[in-house]
């Protein structure tokens, strides 16, 4: 006797999701439990380092299949009836949404999670703890075109892409802009501030994404994708900030060093010291309100022909003391 486990994840034109996933893991390990010899199955896509594609399966090799999740109907699961004709097919936590259902009803046994006329049973996804992982927020851009031919966009992104998709972490695609018409983007800067809180670490070749991050405490991997250096490697160095990453400089093991080191202890600690800093900008708003006092106060050398609506002058005025005086 021997059993083999599939499901939705299994199958060429299946859709895997992670419930999926979940639930047959629930599966295998009730088997390895109970000392039930089987194996899993995956798609060419899904399949883990190691594992059996549903592909090369020998059908003769199994006494029992087993179906895991989703709706116990389809193309999939009826080609699944006929590769393994000799085998006792039973699907377990599926919805079964018509019972004479030719397919549903090619399983010798259904024990279903949902069913007309009978109670709902809670999903096997729900019985599995996944292993938790990093969360990654990630900040790619493909513009700045005023570096000219400084720019290294393309390749950049590209390197980082091809090396996300390899890393065991979640990855969370961030976009710094702002647009209160589209439910995808954040539409306050305190909607962008709460997602990054949240991160254990950001990827970054966006210069404001570099800035949130350590304003928020969160380590941040910064990746100019300007040759020589441009923005985001002066931010770096403003914060003192030493994971910055040029764009002459990729590679995938000088990225894992310094996400490494992001969320390793040293690093959190580093971007909770870089949060705990004096707010920024006082010596640009100095260097400003100075500007403006002088004009409104007539100075020497101020240009003169810059006009000023002399009604608002008591209103900027006051402003400009208080921006001054702030800290």
């Amino acid at each position: 006797m021997r059993t083999l486990v599939v499901g939705w994840s299994s199958v060429l034109h299946g859709e895997a999701t992670a419930g999926d996933v979940l639930a047959m893991d629930a599966v295998a390990d009730a088997l390895g439990t109970a000392g039930v010899p089987h194996d899993v199955a995956w798609s060419a896509v899904m399949c883990p380092p190691g594992g059996l594609r549903l592909d090369d399966v020998e059908p003769a090799r199994y006494t029992h299949l087993l179906f895991v999740c989703g709706p116990a109907t389809g193309r999939s699961i009826a080609a699944l009836h006929e590769q393994f004709a000799h085998c006792r097919r039973i699907a377990v936590g599926v919805s079964v949404l018509d019972p004479a259902d030719p397919v549903t009803a090619g399983f010798h046994r259904v024990i279903a999670r949902d069913r007309p006329g009978a109670d709902a049973r809670r999903d096997l996804a729900a019985r599995a703890v996944p292993q938790l992982v990093p969360v990654l927020g990630v900040y790619l851009t493909s513009g700045q075109h005023e570096y000219g031919a400084r720019r290294r966009h393309d390749d950049v992104g590209a390197g980082l892409e091809e090396w996300l998709a390899r890393l065991d972490a979640a990855r969370l695609p961030l976009d710094t802009r702002l647009d209160p018409r589209d439910w995808r983007l954040p539409a306050t800067a305190a909607q962008a501030g709460s997602v990054l809180a949240r991160l254990d670490t950001v990827v970054t070749m966006r210069m404001h994404g570099l800035v949130l991050a350590l304003r928020a405490g969160v380590p941040a991997l910064a990746v100019d994708p300007v040759a020589g250096g441009g923005k985001v490697t002066a931010q770096a160095r403003a914060w003192d900030w030493p994971a910055v990453v040029g764009a002459d400089e990729l590679d995938p093991g000088r990225l894992d060093e310094q996400l490494r080191w992001c969320l390793s202890p040293a690093g959190r600690r580093a971007a909770a010291d870089r949060a705990a800093m004096a707010p920024s900008g006082f010596e640009q708003l100095d260097e400003l309100v100075g500007e403006l006092l002088g004009d409104l106060s007539g100075e020497p050398g101020r240009d003169a022909d810059r006009e000023f609506d002399r009604e608002l002058g008591p209103e900027l005025l006051e402003a400009a003391e208080t921006v001054r005086h702030r800290g």
